[in-house]
């Protein structure tokens, strides 16, 4: 019958299975995220406002709307907000328009950052229990009879080792994977705030104040 130390490292492993994997899908979810909501580059999204600030000046909101209709990037959607709210004018609008991007993109952007932010710091910890069960397993075969089995001692080490190993092979990559999303995050920031600011230019000649 396992002791309870082999139990608990057993229990070690399959939490750091859970976090691992939890870790990995919070990554990818971000990073599609991010993807979906921003435009591949500048030019992409300068042709798209190009588009709109002829159908704006032009006052043709139902072409304006039918170009944004569809497109589940933050651009399109925040100018589809703009058009459909454009009798609170140019003031308040503007003001709303910062709301919905923080609200509707940023928040949920940062919800799913956090996630892997606990996990990086997380799963190190857990190591770290792993590795002190290891070696309490260890000292309690030491102790526990006058002619130690030194195959079951190098086992418990071995187990505190790789624990502590596992803890760290699951934060590292998770630190890279953040750091790459928050280049990416305030690319698309930048972005966003570009083509609002040009968006805003358009509007300003045909909302009230």
């Amino acid at each position: 019958m396992p002791d309870l130390y082999t139990l608990i490292g057993w229990l070690v492993y399959f939490v750091m299975a859970l976090i691992a994997l939890w870790g990995a899908f919070c990554v990818i979810m971000v990073w599609r995220r991010v993807a979906d909501t921003r435009f591949i580059d500048e030019e992409e999204q300068a042709e798209f406002l190009g588009e709109l600030e002829q159908s704006l000046a032009a006052k043709q909101y139902d072409t304006a709307v039918e170009l944004c209709e569809g497109d589940r990037r933050a651009m399109p959607q925040l100018a589809l907000f703009a058009i459909a709210n454009r009798d609170l004018g140019y003031t308040r609008l503007r003001r709303r328009i910062g709301e919905r991007f923080q609200q509707d993109v940023m928040a949920d952007i940062e919800h799913r950052l956090s996630w892997v932010s606990t996990v990086t710091k997380t799963a190190p910890m857990i190591g770290l229990l792993g590795t002190v069960m290891g070696m309490m397993g260890a000292f309690a075969k030491l102790g526990g009879s006058e002619q130690v089995d030194a195959t079951a001692m190098a086992q418990d080490i071995q187990f505190a080792l790789i624990t502590t190993a596992l803890g760290l092979a699951i934060a590292v990559p998770l630190v890279l994977a953040t750091a790459s999303i928050n280049v990416r995050i305030r690319k698309m920031e930048d972005l966003v705030g570009v083509g609002l600011g040009r968006m805003f230019e358009a509007l300003r000649g045909i909302l009230p104040n």
